[in-house]
C-alpha cells in the first residue's frame, strides 16, 4: 500500500475541527498481522508487567475481565512493530497535518472486551501530560474492529482543538482515567471500519460508549508530538507510564477541576 497523501481539504479539516478519518490505513492483510500480534498481548503471551492496567477500574463492574484493558509502550515488547506499516504510514500523515518535526512520543494499546460496557469519560489528552511550550500533538486511533456505537466508538467536540482545555479530575479514583464536563450532544460520533483510523489533536475533547456486543473493540493508539518536545517530557521525567501503566496523573495543573 502506498503512502497516503492528505488533500488540502483534510488537513484544513482538521486544523478547524481536531480531528480526522483516514479510510483504509492498512490493508486487510495487514489487519490480520495486527490482531493477531494484539491478541498475543491481550491473552499474556506476551508479557508486559506493569505496562498493563484496567483503565475503566471502578468505572465498570467487571471482576473476570478487565473493564478497559489499557498496554502502554506494546513496541517496547515488540519493536518489531516501529517498522510495520501503521506507526510509519500514521508518522507520515501526522507530519502532513502539523509539520514535519513530529515523531512518535508514545503508543498504547486500549481494548474493550465483549459486554463489558465501560465508558470512556470524555476528556482532553492534554490534561494527562506535561505542560510543554509547544502544544502540537496528534494521536491516530486505528480500529481493527467494527468500532459502532455500540462496540465504542469515538467521539469528538469538533473546534474543541482551538478552545481552552476544560478542568479534569479523576472519573472514579485516583491515578485512574481523567474526566471532564462534557456531552454527547456536542460531539460527532465516528464509526470505523476494521484498518480505518482518526486522528485528533492533543486539545480535542473525546469519548466512547462501553462496548455491549459480542465483539471485541481493540483500538492500536500512537501518538506524535515535535521532537523537541518529546526531548522536554523525558528531561523532566515524564514518559507516559512507560515504567507503570497504572500511575496516572492529572500532570498539568493548570487543568485540575
Amino acid at each position: 500500500m502506498d503512502n497516503i497523501r492528505l488533500t488540502k481539504q483534510q488537513i484544513d479539516f482538521f486544523a478547524t475541527n481536531g480531528y480526522l478519518v483516514v479510510e483504509n490505513l492498512i490493508s486487510s492483510e495487514e489487519i490480520d498481522l495486527y490482531k493477531a500480534l494484539y491478541d498475543d498481548f491481550l491473552s499474556g503471551k506476551i508479557a508486559v508487567g506493569a505496562s498493563r492496567s484496567d483503565l475503566g477500574e471502578n468505572l465498570g463492574t467487571n471482576e473476570k475481565v478487565e473493564n478497559i484493558t489499557q498496554i502502554m509502550w506494546p513496541s517496547d515488547f515488540r519493536p518489531e512493530l516501529l517498522e510495520m506499516s501503521y506507526h510509519k504510514r500514521a508518522l507520515e500523515i501526522s507530519r502532513q497535518l502539523m509539520g514535519d518535526d513530529l515523531d512518535m512520543d508514545f503508543d498504547m494499546l486500549i481494548n474493550k472486551s465483549p459486554f463489558t460496557n465501560t465508558i470512556t469519560p470524555w476528556h482532553q489528552d492534554e490534561a494527562y501530560w506535561l505542560n510543554v511550550p509547544d502544544k502540537r500533538a496528534a494521536s491516530c486511533w486505528l480500529s481493527l474492529d467494527h468500532a459502532t456505537l455500540d462496540s465504542g466508538c469515538m467521539w469528538f467536540v469538533p473546534g474543541s482543538n482551538l478552545q481552552d482545555v476544560r478542568p479534569h479530575t479523576f472519573a472514579a479514583k485516583k491515578g485512574g482515567a481523567l474526566m471532564c464536563i462534557a456531552s454527547e450532544e456536542e460531539g460527532v460520533a465516528v464509526e470505523l471500519k476494521p484498518g480505518s483510523c482518526t486522528f485528533h489533536h492533543g486539545r480535542t475533547l473525546h469519548y466512547s460508549r462501553g462496548n455491549s456486543t459480542a465483539g471485541q473493540r481493540r483500538a492500536f493508539i500512537v501518538n506524535f508530538r515535535p521532537g523537541e518536545m518529546i526531548r522536554y517530557e523525558r528531561e523532566n521525567g515524564f514518559d507516559h507510564g512507560r515504567q507503570n501503566a497504572g500511575d496516572r496523573q492529572l500532570k498539568n495543573d493548570e487543568f485540575a477541576g
